[in-house]
């Protein structure tokens, strides 16, 4: 695929250029410009990012960064298996645990939720910073609403971050997800209250609070482009054409005969001591040593909340 003349590869990380120094210097060249276009392009062009990364991956498929990478590019995909695959091998790579919320995320896109609790009381979870950590209670919360634990969901969210009046990263999207998880559950005046919090919390508009937020208050927008197109077709109503007399009869005189047209706007107590511990049995311990091992069939399941990088 073409890459754009203004993309040099110096762009990546500078972690992730020492990973490519391992490589001939034409090929680090060519894979760092092919993740910084996976980069550019995930948020808005999924499809294009996962494209770029097939080809950084089939050039140096032993670079963890580039694993990693094309992880992420299957998961914006929603190709959750595969994304599991990537996540698994980079892990093997480093031995680092950072990839562990997102890695039962796709657990829950794959429909196993059950599986993502477990991974959220592993020991794993302990080594987590706090970013991460509160990505793993996101993740064991989405995993409570998969299975229809709408009160357990609620009290996984309520934790000291959550309670913070602090602005951290997460926070807007902490307080989105508990705002989200008790209007689910029918406290409606509780889920205002705390999507006004994330409104206030949400500097760069992480999320739609915003909206959610007017939507519950009975504030309709109007689309700027949908009301010009309306005024327009109320001009040409107003103008009708006599075809027996072959004449244009005024826009006044049509208003007298035209009909009047109405435009309609349209908790728990205890949550299993908020998330069950105990030792996770690693898929990983059976997965094949190969790290070119990809994933197989995808499974779809509901959109999970992606975890920031």
């Amino acid at each position: 695929m073409p890459i754009p003349d203004d993309v040099t590869g110096d762009e990546i990380d500078k972690d992730v250029r020492q990973e490519l120094q391992s490589l001939p210097k034409g090929l680090a060249e060519e894979v760092s410009r092919n993740l910084v276009m996976v980069a550019r392009l995930i948020d808005e062009d999924p499809e294009g990012a996962y494209a770029y990364s097939r080809i950084a991956l089939r050039l140096a498929s032993r670079v963890a960064a580039v694993r990693e990478a094309a992880g992420f590019a299957a998961y914006a995909n929603q190709k959750f298996s595969e994304a599991l695959a990537e996540f698994r091998a980079a892990r093997r790579m480093t031995g680092s645990v950072e990839l562990w919320p997102v890695m039962a995320d796709c657990e829950r896109g794959l429909g196993r939720p059950e599986k993502a609790l477990e991974m959220a009381g592993a020991p794993e979870v302990q080594k987590l910073d706090k970013a991460s950590q509160v990505e793993m209670r996101l993740v064991a919360a989405g995993a409570r609403r998969d299975m229809d634990q709408l009160d357990a969901a609620i009290v996984t969210l309520q934790s000291p971050e959550l309670a913070s009046n602090s602005v951290q990263p997460w926070s807007a999207r902490l307080r989105y997800a508990y705002a989200d998880a008790l209007l689910a559950a029918g406290r409606e005046g509780e889920a205002r209250e705390w999507f006004a919090k994330a409104v206030e919390s949400d500097k760069d508009g992480s999320t739609d609070a915003s909206d959610r937020l007017a939507e519950m208050d009975g504030v309709e927008f109007v689309d700027a482009f949908a009301e010009d197109e309306d005024d327009e077709d109320a001009e040409r109503a107003q103008v009708t054409v006599s075809e027996e007399a072959g004449t244009r009869v005024p826009a006044d005189d049509a208003d007298d005969d035209a009909d009047d047209v109405e435009l309609a706007d349209v908790a728990t107590d205890d949550v299993d001591d908020d998330i069950d511990g105990g030792d996770l049995q690693d898929d990983e311990d059976d997965e094949d040593d190969d790290l070119d091992d990809e994933g197989g069939d995808d499974s779809t399941g509901d959109a999970p909340v992606r975890p920031q990088s």
